[in-house]
């Protein structure tokens, strides 16, 4: 995808992280536990994050086609994870890797996904995954990709979908007014059409079920403390545009809101493996 900044993307890849599932991520380390490679395609890669936090639970020798329609971000990526590897070699457009004991050849592609999606696929790789993407696409994309994985014999792998749970602390009366309208607005067309919000992880889920795979799910909410400020107030920042844009709440209420100091925050999200029986 992106429209998001690589400052906001390094702002919460520890937390997305720390809130990744262990019982599905425990899943996908098993269902390819006696491969020795596998071909991976990440769908709104952004700057790298899923790649740098998923590729430990794959084989050693690893194939990763990094899309985003942002290329600028991809870039970003790329000097990332130079940084991140033990070692690198580049070989004109595609990256070779070295982190512990694993060989990570990667590429990076720009493309529209709303439009591109089923020609990435049909490059056939073994895993499809993405980080905090589904719920900015549509019923009618997520619907289309769980037919086009499962046609191509691809295992899926999702995580930090956001369901739509929020708690702020304290607590304040305008709370849920607020998620509302955040909600919302997280709704509105991303480019895919409708938005599927909060109720993404739920149509993975049954997509993937409806089309034959075996699915296993999980909660990854952040639980965002004092250490975590910076991340709390851009959320609060982010939430405050999104409600103004979506408009319901009255300006003064949405200036209360965000005038009050949070010492924690609960953000709720799913991560889903989908793989053939």
């Amino acid at each position: 995808m992106s429209d998001f900044s690589p400052e906001w993307l390094d702002l919460r890849e520890a937390a997305d992280a720390r809130a990744r599932n262990a019982s599905v991520a425990n899943a996908v380390a098993a269902r390819f536990a006696l491969r020795n490679e596998l071909s991976v395609l990440d769908l709104g890669a952004g700057t790298g994050a899923n790649l740098r936090a998923t590729s430990a639970l794959l084989p050693e020798r690893q194939t990763w086609a990094l899309v985003d329609r942002d290329a600028a971000l991809l870039d970003v990526a790329k000097a990332k994870l130079i940084r991140w590897a033990d070692r690198h070699e580049e070989n004109g457009e595609t990256l070779q890797l070295d982190k512990g004991s694993r060989r990570i050849t990667v590429t990076f592609k720009t493309a529209d996904l709303a439009r591109d999606t089923q020609t990435l696929l049909d490059e056939k790789p073994q895993l499809v995954t993405a980080s905090a993407f589904f719920d900015l696409t549509s019923e009618d994309y997520i619907r289309t990709l769980a037919k086009a994985v499962v046609a191509a014999g691809a295992a899926f792998y999702a995580t930090l979908t956001y369901n739509g749970l929020q708690k702020w602390t304290p607590h304040r009366p305008a709370d849920n007014q607020m998620t509302a309208a955040f909600q919302r607005h997280q709704m509105r067309d991303k480019g895919f059409g409708p938005a599927a919000g909060p109720l993404a992880a739920s149509h993975l889920v049954d997509q993937f079920r409806i089309n034959g795979h075996v699915v296993v799910e999980g909660d990854s909410p952040w639980r965002l403390e004092r250490s975590d400020r910076m991340l709390i107030d851009e959320l609060i920042r982010g939430h405050a545009v999104a409600v103004t844009e979506a408009g319901g709440v009255d300006a003064k209420a949405v200036v209360g809101w965000v005038n009050v100091t949070r010492t924690a925050a609960y953000v709720g999200h799913t991560d889903v493996f989908a793989a053939p029986p």
